[in-house]
């Protein structure tokens, strides 16, 4: 026994070692070399090799240590039907989770307000709510394409555009600003311009969705995801390309600003802070742009909650475990996943149009394939079908990425230095942590699925009898 026990641990220290030296070759033209432009002008070059060093260090320590646990040679993996400890501890606390979270959700804002001290030095904090809830919305989106009915879009940035695109040319459109000046009055249009611009944008995202549909009809796994990545990519060259309508890559700017139901954010007399007697601060409006978008996503996830229990959502999951049973069952397949696209598409488009409205300019720029990579890891880190498990990837993946711009203290002279900015590796943290939850939560962070249909009673489905996140 310890002979054998020998050969493991050598051969694991030498994957390591090696694991370790072929990481610094890799890095050290990308992360050793740094250009930086002098007072005088021409560039010099920087030397950051012990960067390179800590960060083979750390590949060869977490390669050591898979070595020694996961990925060891005998190790007897469990298998069963019934769900892991973790996952019936979930389960039990679901019911008093979701409410915990909406809840934290509704006062995230008066806190930020509470511990930063006032309006004004919240603003990032609240910035930062309403970007991840923005994330949380499009994986709910997805998960309705993704984890409902088990096709896989790599194109879904599409449908952002879609929307965001249609609330800013309708906003900025001077026949329909004229047209309603001169029946309803001056300036209507652009106090009301969101709201009713909104349910105009995820109908025409959701029209997208329809037209997408219909060509890969009977297409699955890799195959469609590679036309749903060209749908995409269409979409977004259509954009650049077609100036008199789009504007090109100069985007569209002047984008009305959101009005309280009709009420401006302005210090005007007649503004949302003089009506309400207030005092004039800016942040009114954000924090009304962050009551929005959790609005809007909540009502995606009540939606979602709700077509699952319905015939069409048990439609999208019989067809996401198996298409072939699916048609013997008389499901109509295709109706069936026009109705996935569609409806994950409208929410991407009302999305979209909030996206437009907050930063008040779109370019082509802003929707890139990125951009649809970053959504579908969300859906699959998070649990494909799992409403919970996709808003916890969201606040890990969106806001731990946007937290490292807060690690100032890697900036000491014992650790990187002050010319390290621990922001521009967001990108390789990002792919290591979804390398770490594919080895350990291969089916994502919340593993199990509570089955939509159940004879007596109500169990989880069991991490080993549900679809891995691989597409």
């Amino acid at each position: 026994m310890a002979p054998h026990r020998g050969s493991v641990i050598g051969s694991a220290v030498t994957d390591a070692i090696v694991s370790g030296l072929l990481t610094g070759l890799l890095l050290l033209p990308l992360v050793g070399f740094r250009a930086t432009e002098s007072g005088s002008g021409p560039l010099g070059l920087t030397y950051r090799f012990g960067l390179v060093a800590v960060f083979a260090a750390i590949v060869a320590v977490l390669r050591l240590v898979l070595n020694l646990t996961v990925w060891r040679r005998g190790r007897k993996v469990k298998t069963g039907t019934e769900p892991s400890a973790f996952a019936a501890l979930v389960q039990k606390a679901a019911p008093a989770l979701r409410p915990a979270f909406f809840s934290f959700a509704i006062a995230y804002p008066f806190l930020a307000i509470l511990l930063s001290g006032g309006l004004s030095p919240s603003r990032y904090w609240v910035d930062l709510g309403i970007y991840v809830l923005t994330y949380v919305m499009l994986g709910w989106g997805l998960n309705i394409v993704v984890g409902l009915a088990g096709l896989l879009d790599l194109g879904y940035v599409a449908f952002y555009a879609v929307g965001a695109y249609t609330f800013a040319l309708l906003s900025t459109s001077v026949p329909l600003n004229e047209f309603f000046a001169g029946h309803l009055g001056e300036g209507f249009w652009t106090a009301w311009s969101f709201w009713l611009c909104l349910p105009v944008s995820g109908i025409l995202a959701a029209f997208w969705g329809v037209i997408l549909g219909f060509p890969v009809l009977r297409l699955r796994g890799d195959y469609l995801a590679i036309v749903t990545l060209a749908f995409g990519e269409i979409i977004r060259l259509v954009l650049i390309n077609w100036v008199s309508l789009t504007n090109g890559g100069a985007g569209i700017s002047s984008i009305p600003p959101i009005s309280f139901f009709g009420v401006p954010f302005n210090s005007s007399d007649d503004g949302f802070a003089a009506r309400y007697g207030l005092d004039f601060d800016s942040m009114h409006r954000i924090i009304f742009l962050y009551f929005v978008i959790l609005g809007l996503a909540v009502l995606t996830a009540l939606v979602t909650i709700r077509l699952r229990q319905m015939p069409v959502g048990r439609a999208w999951e019989a067809l996401r475990e198996d298409e072939i049973a699916c048609r013997s069952l008389g499901i109509n397949t295709t109706l069936t996943k026009l109705t996935a696209f569609a409806t994950g598409a409208m929410f991407g488009g009302f999305a979209g149009a909030f996206f437009a409205v907050r930063v008040r300019f779109v370019s082509p720029e802003s929707f890139t394939f990125m951009e649809s990579a970053v959504i579908l890891a969300i859906v699959v880190l998070g649990g494909m079908g799992s409403q919970m498990g996709v808003a916890g990837a969201a606040i890990l993946l969106i806001g731990g990425m946007e937290m490292l711009r807060n690690l100032s203290f890697l900036k000491a002279d014992f650790l990187f230095g002050p010319d390290f900015d621990p922001s521009l590796y967001r990108m390789l943290i990002f792919g290591f942590a979804m390398v770490a939850v594919m080895v350990w939560r291969p089916r994502g962070l919340v593993s199990s699925r509570l089955p939509t249909v159940f004879l007596k009673e109500r169990k989880a489905v069991s991490a080993s009898l549900v679809k891995e996140g691989h597409g």
